[in-house]
């Protein structure tokens, strides 16, 4: 079973802030890790591993610091690292980036399933996996809970939904999207560790993965932030006092007045 596993190098959420002038995130002086939703991911793609043999490659698109988070999952049970780097492809939106991923994926090779969090907390568009499907024409599930089963011909999720979950079965090869309860990532050991020190990481230039230069980076992208701004407030806050009961009545005393 040859797997591969997308991921992503995010800034961690409790330093976020926003460049007004780029109208980007701010990573100076952020500290990076690897998106939440891909642990487990990666968590998923190892444990199917373990149960059928086979490789997990991981995949990432990013500057050359991103090499961290795949050195990270190599740690966690991953088998070999590929990171997409290229000055062509900053400012790429979810379009460009799930074109750039499918060209990697066609450039490493033969596959039987790829594995994507649902989506980067940096973002929280959950696009690029169904877009990378889409791009590859595979058959794909979005945010699967439970993996029920998994054969080389198949395999069968239950994917999430607001009233319950969905059972689908797959044929290979595929691509799902993964939440948070699909599993409990594991920690990195210290042989891990070590081989992850030791791993040679593959690199892919926008040459490499014969990508058109006017489906990457800006050139590529459709969507583009105009404008960033935190909202202003929206006039006069209440705070209500007391136990559950008097907190309640002074809300209702406070809607009729604006009714």
């Amino acid at each position: 079973m040859n797997i591969i596993v997308c991921v992503k190098q995010v800034p961690d959420a409790k330093d976020v802030r926003l460049d007004p002038k780029t109208n980007t995130l701010a990573r100076e002086g952020v500290e990076s890790i690897m998106n939440p939703y891909d642990r487990h991911a990666l968590e998923e793609a190892v444990a199917i591993k373990e149960q059928l043999g086979g490789v997990v490659t991981v995949l990432t698109m990013g500057p050359p610091q991103a090499e961290a988070v795949l050195r990270e999952a190599i740690a966690c049970g991953a088998d070999e690292g590929v990171l997409v780097s290229d000055r062509a492809f900053a400012g790429a939106d979810t379009w460009a980036t799930s074109y750039t991923l499918a060209k990697a994926v066609q450039t490493i090779g033969a596959f039987d399933l790829i594995l994507c969090g649902k989506q980067a907390i940096d973002g929280d568009t959950a696009q690029v996996g169904p877009g990378l499907a889409c791009r590859l024409r595979l058959p794909f599930a979005a945010c699967v809970q439970k993996t029920r089963a998994v054969t080389a011909e198949a395999i069968e999720v239950e994917r999430m939904m607001d009233d319950g979950f969905d059972v689908l079965r797959l044929p290979l090869p595929a691509l799902m999207t993964v939440v948070k309860d699909v599993n409990e990532p594991r920690v990195a050991s210290l042989k891990g560790k070590m081989k992850a020190k030791k791993a040679e990481i593959k690199r892919f230039s926008a040459a490499d993965i014969g990508a058109d230069p006017q489906c990457i980076g800006l050139a590529g992208s459709p969507t583009q932030v105009v404008r960033v701004f935190s909202p202003e407030p929206r006039g006069d806050r209440k705070v209500f006092t007391g136990n559950v009961a008097e907190q309640v009545d002074q809300l209702v005393e406070c809607l009729k007045a604006h009714l």
